[in-house]
């Protein structure tokens, strides 16, 4: 009996270091985004679209004819079509297939942008979103209505699979995976492990501030693209993601809620 407490105990202990604070499946939270100061630019003139904030830039001619793209690891060929004074489509592909769409439309009083997007990924997994982004400074006075700069302050709508998200832990690793394909397993040791999944992130190094912190370093072939540092509450329900997004110079604050297994899972 005395050796059965014993495992128990031991047993009862390794669960309980294995599993940790970030052990779940979390969900970013919309409404709690904290979106950054930085603004988008763009401008539609002379038959042309330009994204001027967009990392690569992008500088095509808006006749709906597919047109390459290059240092996008997401996209190699993009074809914008002008509707009207307030209104484009584009279309995003890469080695022949639809991997994007977006339809971006100003409102009538020429100070708001809403963008409809949705995507296909390497992995084959789509989503979908709105995206909304405020007028900064004044709309032209006259030409296409897109021009100019814009602030993001909302996300209304967007599909699960894009904000779901599960960390499963053990004793030695961390491994992280999301419905739309993405995956690593690393240990908090700041050494680069593979992320699958993602041809834009190559690889990512974890790092342990304290038993409720991690620092996430994501990595485009050896350089930094991003520093996540992920805080997960006292009570466990919520983690604060404050992103350092070194490849388009800005800071993004994300909430994060634990999500309930439901019995029997």
């Amino acid at each position: 009996m005395k050796r059965l407490v014993v495992f128990v105990v031991l047993l009862a202990a390794a669960v309980a270091m294995a599993q940790g604070p970030f052990d779940g499946t979390w969900k970013l939270n919309t409404s709690k985004l904290d979106t950054p100061p930085k603004t988008d630019e763009y401008k539609v003139d002379n038959g042309r679209f330009e994204c001027l904030t967009c990392n690569p830039k992008i500088n095509v001619q808006a006749n709906g004819v597919d047109q390459k793209l290059t240092g996008n690891p997401y996209a190699d060929a993009v074809a914008v079509k002008i509707i009207d004074d307030h209104n484009t489509e584009s279309t995003t592909k890469y080695n022949g297939a639809v991997v994007g769409t977006m339809k971006m439309s100003v409102s009538a009083d020429n100070n708001t942008l809403t963008q409809k997007w949705t995507f296909t990924n390497s992995n084959g997994k789509s989503g979908n979103g709105t995206t909304i982004l405020t007028r900064v400074g004044q709309a032209p006075k006259s030409g296409n209505m897109i021009s100019g700069q814009w602030r993001m302050t909302d996300l209304p709508n967007v599909s699960d699979n894009v904000l779901v998200f599960t960390f499963k832990v053990s004793a030695e690793d961390i491994s992280y995976s999301a419905p739309t394909g993405e995956s690593y397993i690393a240990k908090p040791d700041g050494k680069d492990y593979p992320c699958k999944g993602d041809p834009g992130t190559t690889s990512v190094a974890l790092k342990k501030i304290n038993d409720n912190t991690l620092e996430e370093i994501d990595k485009r072939d050896g350089k930094v693209i991003a520093i996540n540092r992920m805080t997960v509450s006292p009570d466990g329900k919520t983690m604060t993601m404050a992103v350092d997004d070194k490849l388009h110079k800005q800071e993004w604050k994300w909430i994060a809620e634990k999500q309930e297994i439901a019995a029997g899972k």
